[in-house]
């Protein structure tokens, strides 16, 4: 693909409006949010009266790329090696999931099954037994279900376009970005959490965006993309970086920061939110709790467990009872007679 020429003065001008547009329209809508969490118990984001006009994107691209190339992590899915299959089960497992609890599994997995057909002639329980802990594990079958269906409808190959990565079972928009903009590089804008937490910031001005993603800062996203692809993919992979190591949620960075002094927050005076502090998801005592624990009984197990088994594992039987329960709706867990269980064959 040849790279588009760069815009005219006229054209980055109507892009720079896009920009601020957008920013304006996402602290609104933060404003709409942050009222209405603050009615539900839950932390909204802080606004100042006056806070700064959106930089351009082109104002953050070159410093932010520029420090990724310097400072970016050398991880397995970023080497050429790995391919838009290794791209796409990155994906899968970092969701909710720190890098350092990914890494081990993710390199066995690769190991394993290197290419979607392998793992798609495998049964789906043995895909959730290679999860391991990982945590939610529904995303161990999501990820079978993405390899059969790549093998039968692209001959093995993850597919190279949005719109038939999107079609693909458990990927949603922003697996589908992901996958197109660092397995393919092209051009789309990529919105996990740490992204929007440098995009709150350095343009909104505020320390945490919404709880859950917003149309305007998708649109903010958009208007802040560069207008080459390769940029583009480089951009969505630096500010996704930026987050992780240096836009961090709590104790944030900003003296390694390559962006500090346009940071509109900063410029604000760091604005904290006026709600309730955030608060991390509870774990002990939860049918999360539970459900790991009757799901490890079985990954370690190569033959039905009867039912007597996974009642020593939690000690209170209608919650032990109603993870149970949940496994089996979920798919997760293949009940069989004689009250007897298995991680799922089919």
């Amino acid at each position: 693909m040849t790279k588009p020429p760069a815009p005219s003065e006229a054209v980055a001008d109507a892009e720079a409006e896009v920009t601020a547009e957008a920013a304006t329209a996402a602290r609104s809508e933060a404003r709409r949010d942050g009222r209405a969490e603050a009615h539900a118990g839950a932390r909204p984001g802080t606004l100042t009266g006056a806070e700064p006009a959106a930089p351009a994107g082109e104002h953050l691209h070159a410093p932010v790329i520029d420090w990724f190339d310097e400072h970016a992590r050398d991880l397995p899915w970023r080497r050429p090696e790995a391919g838009p299959w290794g791209v796409m089960v990155s994906e899968f497992m970092l969701q909710q999931t720190p890098v350092s609890r990914v890494l081990p599994v993710y390199e066995q997995w690769l190991a394993r099954w290197p290419r979607p057909a392998d793992l798609a002639q495998e049964a789906p329980g043995e895909a959730v037994r290679a999860w391991g802990r990982l945590g939610y594990p529904r995303r161990a079958l999501r990820l079978h279900g993405a390899a059969v269906a790549i093998t039968e409808r692209h001959g093995g190959d993850v597919p190279t376009d949005h719109t038939q990565l999107l079609a693909l079972p458990g990927i949603g928009e922003y697996t589908a970005a992901a996958v197109a903009s660092f397995a393919y590089g092209q051009r789309h804008a990529v919105l996990d959490t740490n992204v929007r937490r440098v995009f709150a910031r350095a343009v909104t001005g505020v320390q945490y965006p919404p709880n859950a993603t917003t149309a305007a800062e998708r649109k903010l996203a958009r208007a802040l993309l560069p207008a080459d692809e390769p940029t583009a993919s480089r951009w969505a992979a630096a500010s996704m970086e930026l987050g992780a190591l240096v836009c961090t949620a709590k104790n944030e960075s900003c003296h390694r920061c390559p962006i500090a002094a346009q940071c509109a927050w900063r410029l604000a005076g760091k604005p904290e939110h006026d709600g309730p502090p955030r608060r991390g998801q509870t774990y002990a005592g939860t049918d999360r709790q539970v459900r790991g624990k009757l799901l490890a009984v079985l990954r370690e197990a190569h033959a039905p467990v009867p039912q007597a088994v996974l009642d020593r594992v939690w000690h209170e039987p209608v919650q032990r009872a109603r993870a149970l329960d949940g496994l089996v709706a979920d798919g997760l867990v293949e009940p069989l007679p004689g009250g007897l269980y298995r991680l799922p064959l089919t």
